[in-house]
């Protein structure tokens, strides 16, 4: 098994505890113990004996068969990879019985790789890379990028809003505008969610529907969703975004919602509710499936039936086009994606996902995307948002790693972050709105510059809403 470093981090590289792999690094340390037999694997050679990997969980600690040739040269490793949890210093990533293949080998990558294993700090005197100069610096970068331009999640349910006992039976809603305030977050696509009383997380941690919904029952289940979604925006002080002025006027220390809906079970066939909720509840965001098979397209997560997208999608994308609504296809199949690429005349948006990591092209049920689902979403001139679930990026730096990665395979102006707070079922790396500045030095640590971080933080969000709306 070839093992990437944009791996590092990812489900990939953990699944393949105990697996035999190769990898190709640097040993950019002096040896732990006995001369090149114990030592550690980075991405970047360093620029001298005493540079050290700042990640080390982004890194490989090297138990060699043989001694390995010196420090600084490109190596080409196969051995037994082992993922550890319980390291008292950190260390994920060991590679047992390694030995150097012949001849050695190095894959380059783009500038916008996924440098986890950088940048190095560098442990002599001649370090330059982690300096309090350097940490000041990205430091005052994070915050020109935040402040300049407004910052958005493209996928949020903040603020206990969900959950259809909250719903149905109302009860207190958590803080939302302070932490969007302390961490400098200017917007957030807020979203109900539609299928709720229709679907549950089975025996295998899945969320699945379970009953077929009564007539009328997932429309009146939004008007109460949306009901309390406005309750909490009011409460909160938060300022509704309607309109493209709108969030161009947004910034941060200010926080904003815009209205959202993940899936549209509650449209039930009726392609006028789409104008309906454009008008009555403010609606500018509409996710077309979720959890459930529902009339509008196929889901990852269920056996298609529609064969993707169904004429019934496509006739909602093309009612939202013209109403402005921001059309997002998250959770729908690479079938529906295509179809409502071919239909939309504005930028489609896939709100939270992250690219299938190795180069798998299927894989059954995953809610991860491959880069040419992404690059269908990119065609548009839309926007990919990446998640943070802790069992795929581990750490603020890996989600920063996930986002580089999907850079690399669609444009800097094709990717955002879609946080999907409080919908995860797993931990997350981006629990609150607080860490905000510590993702934006996370995007400068791995090699982007400040108006990349901007676009990526919520300006190629703003773009794709301001066309919808136009």
């Amino acid at each position: 098994m070839r093992l990437n470093w944009h791996d590092l981090g990812l489900a990939r590289a953990d699944s393949a505890d105990g697996q035999i792999v190769e990898i190709s690094g640097f040993a950019v340390s002096v040896p732990l113990a006995g001369r090149g037999v114990r030592f550690i694997l980075a991405r970047e050679p360093g620029c001298c004996p005493g540079c050290f990997p700042r990640d080390v969980a982004a890194s490989v600690e090297v138990f060699a068969a043989t001694p390995i040739p010196a420090p600084g040269r490109p190596a080409r490793l196969m051995g037994t990879l082992r993922v550890r949890t319980d390291d008292p210093l950190g260390w994920r990533y060991q590679l047992h019985g390694a030995r150097l293949l012949d001849p050695p080998g190095w894959t380059s990558v783009s500038r916008r790789g996924v440098l986890t294993a950088g940048p190095l700090m560098c442990l002599a005197a001649c370090a330059t890379a982690n300096t309090p100069e350097t940490a000041s610096q990205r430091q005052a970068d994070a915050r020109v990028a935040i402040e300049s331009a407004p910052s958005v999640d493209i996928h949020s349910h903040a603020g206990h809003l969900i959950g259809t006992r909250r719903v149905r039976g109302g009860g207190a809603f958590a803080p939302v505008a302070e932490p969007m305030r302390k961490g400098g977050m200017a917007v957030i696509c807020h979203a109900v969610v539609a299928d709720s009383p229709a679907t549950h997380t089975a025996d295998q941690g899945r969320i699945r529907p379970y009953r077929t919904p009564d007539p009328g029952e997932l429309y009146q289940y939004s008007r109460l969703s949306f009901t309390r979604l406005h309750n909490l925006v009011r409460e909160q002080g938060l300022t509704l975004i309607k309109t493209a002025a709108d969030l161009r006027a947004a910034r941060a220390g200010k926080p904003s919602s815009i209205i959202a809906s993940e899936g549209a079970d509650w449209l039930e066939g009726q392609v006028d509710r789409v104008d309906e909720a454009h008008d009555k509840w403010d609606l500018r965001h509409l996710q077309l499936t979720h959890y459930r098979v529902n009339e509008l397209g196929d889901i990852q997560t269920e056996a298609p039936v529609h064969g993707g997208l169904s004429d019934f999608g496509a006739e909602v994308v093309r009612r939202c086009n013209r109403t402005g609504v921001v059309v997002d296809v998250a959770h729908g199949t690479y079938d529906l994606v295509k179809r409502a690429a071919s239909v939309t005349t504005k930028p489609l948006i896939l709100s939270h996902t992250s690219l299938i990591g190795g180069g798998r092209v299927q894989l059954m049920f995953t809610r991860l995307i491959t880069p040419d689902h992404a690059r269908v979403i990119a065609s548009t001139g839309g926007v990919i948002g990446v998640w943070p679930p802790a069992d795929a990026v581990m750490s603020l730096p890996g989600l920063a790693a996930s986002m580089a990665k999907m850079v690399d395979a669609v444009g800097i102006d094709h990717v955002g972050l879609g946080s999907d707070m409080e919908g995860l079922l797993a931990p997350s790396v981006f629990p609150d709105y607080e860490h905000l500045p510590a993702l934006a030095e996370a995007l400068l640590g791995v090699g982007f510059h400040v108006p990349e971080t901007v676009k990526i933080l919520g300006g190629n969000y703003a773009r794709a809403f301001e066309t919808t709306l136009a």
